[in-house]
């Protein structure tokens, strides 16, 4: 062999040892930054009563965004939107005072009760809003959907009229994972798509028809709503058609307006979720108005990011909302501060914990990492939704999107919750980085109400991005199910959206929420050094929509 040879040979070896190198990476490296204590100091800040419960258009948005820019900078991220830390969010808080009577003629003529009967507002910024005997439709589910070969308006006008729609979808109390996935809910089970696609098919209104079971919580939840102030995105611009007004609709009301036009609504209801089903004029209508108030502003998100060394034009983003309920209805102890301290203050301080460790690593990520904390969650998951239109990362080029919201303060779970489990290949990097913390995935409890479709991810999964959620487990080291779902149990029932939410250390145990920032830190991490890009499953609503400039 000649010295010419054996140099080629030897740079040949040379250049695949590096290569080989650069595909690797040190699963230690950084997780040490990541502590209980450093989750604690964060939530202490945000979910204290100065933040007044971080309400977009508020002294608390200025004093939260003021803290996350601080924070930033004090861990060494990059500004996120240029050469700022903010995107600005342009919306619109509406808010309606809808009569208390609805009159209805035809049949049996009859009257429904405000916010006893329904809830309705709009999206309309309209200073008035008036229906004037208008037709009644029922439309079983409202879904147009082509992939199961379901369209509930086929051949059905309801242009101009009032639509009835049924919630969840058909699959709903079914076995069939194959049939609208069974039990567990598709986006087209919620009520935000059934507002959207009445829009689509020319609906003056749409009304939901309350069921606590597919509902997946009482009729007192949309109640809150009434003639309260609802945040949107600005309209002004879009050119885009709105129903004239969304809403509820009570089970008993729904049944004496069935009633009024002499049919059997239990009956029609089954009928509904069969193949072939055929939507119907009621023979009713409805008569109502609204006067309606709009205040346009801005909100913004908080974005940073890590550069990568060699695919910096490649994003993960890692998103958790910013934003609570603000002041409000005061509880029985008089408390009127919505601190949100674990929804979602717990979710912002592991992304920040992350952040952290991502900073303290010492082989610098190949590909972008982003920190997003998105504004107006609690009222629509506008802040991500603004940000998947308007992306200041192409979503082309947008890896995958991890969210946080809600933390573990019950200690460390064997069990790792997934929520909407079978969605895309993040899974499966979640799995093999939990067992190495001798964990297991588990499916989430209550598929049924549809919490992929409830939280920031979603937006990201919309435009075709692979979006990662998990909840907090219950399987408690030490203590075992029956602890960690009773924990589970009563912050759901004591403390979920309530003044209660508060900083208490002395309840909590947040070696649960460091395990689980640790986790999704090493998923991060797996794809910031990989080549590979994570997929849709087969059987995911989303892998038929591909990013753009993929």
């Amino acid at each position: 062999m000649n010295i010419r040879t054996c140099a080629a040979l030897f740079t040949l070896a040379t250049a695949i040892i590096c290569c080989q190198q650069n595909d690797q990476y040190d699963a230690a490296d950084g997780l040490s930054a990541i502590s209980a204590a450093g989750l604690e100091g964060t939530i202490k800040v945000l979910a204290s009563d100065e933040f007044e419960g971080r309400r977009p258009f508020t002294k608390g948005e200025q004093k939260t965004l003021s803290y996350l820019e601080e924070q930033f900078k004090a861990l060494g991220l990059e500004p996120g939107n240029g050469t700022s830390y903010l995107q600005e969010v342009p919306m619109v808080e509406i808010t309606p005072t809808a009569d208390t009577i609805m009159t209805v003629k035809g049949g049996k003529n009859t009257k429904l009760s405000g916010f006893k009967d329904y809830v309705l507002w709009t999206e309309r910024t309209d200073s008035v809003i008036i229906w004037k005997d208008e037709d009644v439709v029922f439309a079983g589910f409202g879904v147009v959907a082509p992939e199961y070969n379901w369209n509930d308006y086929k051949d059905l006008d309801v242009k101009g009229k009032i639509v009835l729609v049924l919630v969840n979808d058909p699959g709903f109390g079914g076995t069939d994972s194959t049939f609208f996935k069974g039990n567990t809910m598709t986006y087209y089970g919620r009520w935000t798509y059934k507002f959207e696609e009445a829009a689509r098919q020319g609906a003056k209104g749409c009304l939901v028809i309350h069921n606590t079971v597919p509902a997946g919580y009482g009729f007192w939840v949309p109640q809150n709503g009434w003639n309260a102030p609802h945040l949107y995105l600005d309209p002004r611009g879009q050119n885009k058609y709105f129903c004239e007004g969304v809403g509820w609709i009570s089970m008993p009301a729904v049944e004496k307006l069935f009633d009024a036009a002499g049919l059997d609504f239990n009956a029609l209801q089954s009928t509904a979720r069969q193949p072939g089903f055929k939507g119907l004029d009621l023979g009713l209508k409805v008569s109502t108005a609204m006067q309606v108030r709009s205040v346009f502003n801005k909100t913004y998100n908080a974005i940073a990011k890590i550069t990568g060394s060699e695919k910096p034009d490649e994003y993960i983003v890692y998103s958790a909302h910013w934003d609570h309920l603000g002041i409000g209805k005061p509880n029985d102890a008089g408390d009127s501060i919505y601190n949100g301290a674990l929804d979602n203050a717990g979710g912002v301080a592991s992304m920040m914990e992350i952040a952290k460790a991502f900073k303290a690593m010492k082989n610098k990520v190949k590909r972008t990492v982003v920190f997003l904390s998105v504004t107006a969650e609690e009222q629509g998951l506008w802040g991500s939704g603004y940000y998947a239109q308007h992306p200041v990362y192409p979503i082309g080029k947008t890896v995958a999107n991890i969210n946080l919201d809600f933390i573990n303060a019950a200690g460390e779970t064997k069990d790792v919750t997934v929520i909407g489990m079978g969605q895309s290949e993040l899974e499966d990097y979640l799995k093999e980085e939990a067992a190495k913390q001798n964990r297991y995935l588990a499916r989430e409890p209550n598929p049924v109400i549809g919490l992929y479709f409830r939280s920031d991810h979603f937006h990201f999964a919309k435009v075709g991005v692979p979006a990662l959620f998990i909840g907090t487990g219950i399987d408690h080291v030490g203590k075992g199910k029956e602890y960690g779902k009773q924990f589970e149990d009563d912050y759901n029932k004591e403390r979920y959206h309530q003044p209660t939410d508060e900083f208490t250390p002395d309840k909590w145990d947040l070696s649960g929420a460091r395990q689980d920032a640790e986790l999704l830190f090493q998923v991060g991490k797996r794809l910031a050094f990989e080549e590979t890009w994570p997929q849709w499953k087969s059987g995911s609503e989303f892998k038929g929509a591909p990013r753009a400039g993929r």
